[in-house]
């Protein structure tokens, strides 16, 4: 293994382990020297990569964030959807549908969803240059232009959706209020689709 590969492995190991930690116990009751013990890395080692355990935790929740959307963008482009309101919907839907079967995935993130899309400061550290292009936010600027849709500020409307999403159904999933999930679904999607009209 290379310096790079060890290097590249000690990180990974460090973010699979606080995530871990994390989801398990929370973030105010794990400590670095967990994360570093169950790595099994040195101390010091953590600190070349992450300032502090919130830092981590902010890495963590765009990562996984990221990587939803970017697994609903798959699988939408795995059917032929043609209308831009119905591919916004199939990739709200998946991505909620993924958070209902992971409600530990849910309560790591919150209600921070948008990070994935939006923390860009994260984003340039971690993502691959390649995934940009074919990420939601490209997809839903390039829809809204190509469907003519009158936005005074596609980048903001997006964000409002994400939020929209993010906050109403973590309690909708967790909570079952206003409703549960499945039952609040059509209103949020009528929301969703007047926005784009």
């Amino acid at each position: 293994m290379g310096i790079q590969e060890q290097k590249n492995d000690k990180e990974n190991r460090l973010l699979d382990t606080a995530f871990k930690l994390f989801t398990q116990k929370g973030i105010k009751s794990t400590s670095i020297q967990e994360i570093v013990d169950n790595a099994q890395v040195a101390k010091g080692t953590f600190y070349l990569y992450f300032k502090d355990k919130y830092e981590i935790r902010d890495i963590l929740i765009t990562k996984k964030s990221e990587k939803l959307f970017s697994e609903a963008l798959t699988n939408m482009r795995k059917n032929y959807i043609k209308d831009f309101s119905d591919q916004i919907i199939f990739i709200i839907n998946y991505v909620l549908d993924e958070l209902t079967k992971n409600t530990l995935l849910l309560n790591f993130i919150s209600k921070n969803l948008s990070w994935g899309v939006y923390n860009q400061t994260i984003i340039k550290l971690y993502d691959k240059p390649e995934t940009k292009q074919d990420g939601l936010y490209n997809l839903f600027l390039k829809g809204v232009a190509e469907n003519k849709i009158k936005l005074k500020d596609p980048k903001v409307t997006l964000f409002m959706i994400i939020e929209l999403v993010s906050a109403t159904c973590f309690d909708s999933i967790l909570y079952k209020n206003p409703l549960p999930i499945k039952e609040y679904k059509p209103y949020l999607y009528d929301v969703i689709r007047n926005m784009l009209k």
